[in-house]
């Protein structure tokens, strides 16, 4: 049975931290593919400026060409909103019977887990491999269900990229292959002047 990792976000917008950690759980065995699963609203996050579903779409369809393990899944953007990552799980889990998915998550939602709906149906039905994230360490305290991935760390953020671009800063390193190109020719996430 193949094993697919859900790596959920916004990806407003997609950077090289996202793709390393797809990469590093491919290329080390923990799943078979990783699947990119964009989320049109996270229930724990307030509304920031969040570009519209497609464009963030499109930044992650660029940045996964050409990646053999790694595609896009645009489930979510179908579902009820809030998305709820347990429906979200299941729904796949009903569509692709013959793959056991896997829940990927930072170390920083690790920390404020018990917060997200049917945590521990989460951990019995799909189990969660939990990336290190810088300034939020996690100790293994044996929790069924969980493991720790020790993925290389990049301390970069979506936040970070959008406030640099705003700055009028070049982010083409910190994006991948095609996606700083998209940001630009389209205008996104540059300071809006104030009349």
């Amino acid at each position: 049975m193949e094993t697919v990792g859900i790596l959920g976000g916004s990806f407003n917008p997609v950077h090289i931290g996202h793709m390393m950690v797809a990469s590093y759980l491919v290329e080390w065995g923990y799943v078979d593919k990783v699947w990119l699963t964009l989320s049109p609203l996270n229930p724990l996050k307030e509304g920031y400026e969040l570009l519209p579903d497609i464009k963030r779409l499109q930044m992650l369809t660029i940045a996964a060409r050409g990646a053999e393990k790694i595609d896009i899944c645009d489930i979510e953007l179908t579902m009820p909103r809030p998305s709820y990552t347990i429906n979200t799980l299941d729904l796949l889990a009903e569509r692709f019977p013959d793959t056991r998915f896997r829940l990927v998550i930072g170390s920083d939602n690790w920390r404020i887990f018990d917060q997200w709906r049917e945590p521990q149906r989460i951990l019995d039905n799909y189990g969660v491999l939990v990336y290190l994230r810088p300034g939020y360490p996690v100790n293994d305290d044996g929790t069924a269900g969980m493991e720790i991935v020790h993925a290389p760390m990049a301390d970069i953020s979506s936040t970070m990229v959008r406030e640099a671009i705003a700055k009028g800063r070049d982010m083409n390193y910190f994006l991948p292959a095609g996606v700083y190109q998209y940001i630009r020719e389209n205008k996104l996430y540059q300071r809006k002047e104030r009349k």
